[in-house]
Parts: C-alpha cells; structure tokens; sequence
C-alpha cells in the first residue's frame, strides 16, 4: 500500500498540533515534514515532494496566494486550507486551472480528502453508465 505524503504548515501552532494529531497516526498516511515559517514553504514542498500540503485558510476564506504560486509549480500537488475558526476546509488542487470543493471540517473529513475519497466517489458518480429502468409490460 502507497501511504498519502503530507507535508503540514498550519499556523497557529495549537492548529498544526491538532492535524498531526488527527493524521499522524493513521497507517496510510505519512508526515513528511512540518513547516513552522511559512517562508520556507516553497523550499520544503520541492524536497519533500509531498502529495498534500495542509494549509491554514484564512478567515475571508479566499484562496491562499500561496496556492497559486504551489499548484503552479508543483501541479500534482493537492492543498487542503483548515480554517478551524469558522469551521471550514477547502481542498485546492490543479487540473488546467485550479479548482476547490468545499469539505467537511471533521477528522473524516480531513481524512477522507487525504486519502483521496472525496474524489473517487465524484469520479464513479460521474463515469459510472447510466442505469436503465425496465418499463412495465403493457398488457
């Protein structure tokens, strides 16, 4: 089994304690570092080569600068912005421009985003056939 890469660089750090916690511990996820200044991030995303980067979203709730600048030089990267204050997340990623869904704020949430539910689930609604209703016999 390939374990999901999270690099994690929320802020305050009360907030990055809390997604470790919640993602630290699972067997298919690995914390591949942990960016305390925000001005390092550029630089950690390309050593580390994360598949997610955890994000602080701030209260107006637009989309980080920062996303802009990742997704266009790192495109397979996918970013998930908490904002724990409003309850919210939004999950970024690229795909020809850049796109977001709203999530829900929980640790399933967080965790089913990570692990890629969110998308498989909207993929097989999506390309799954369409079902075909038999209509009654007329007698």
């Amino acid at each position: 089994m390939q374990r999901v890469r999270v690099l994690v660089a929320n802020r305050p750090r009360l907030m990055r304690e809390l997604v470790l916690a919640t993602i630290t511990e699972q067997p298919d996820i690995e914390v591949v570092g942990v960016v305390e200044d925000l001005t390092s991030i550029l630089e950690l995303v390309d050593q580390s080569r994360p598949d997610f980067l955890i994000i602080t979203l701030d209260a107006s709730e637009e989309r980080p600068h920062v996303c802009d600048l990742l997704l266009d030089r790192f495109p397979h990267l996918k970013i998930l912005a908490v904002a724990a204050e409003k309850n919210s997340s939004i999950f970024y990623w690229a795909n020809l421009d850049i796109r977001s869904n709203r999530i829900e704020t929980s640790e399933e949430g967080i965790l089913n985003t990570l692990r890629g539910r969110m998308l498989l689930a909207r993929r097989a609604e999506i390309t799954a056939p369409p079902k075909v209703v038999a209509s009654p016999k007329a007698n």
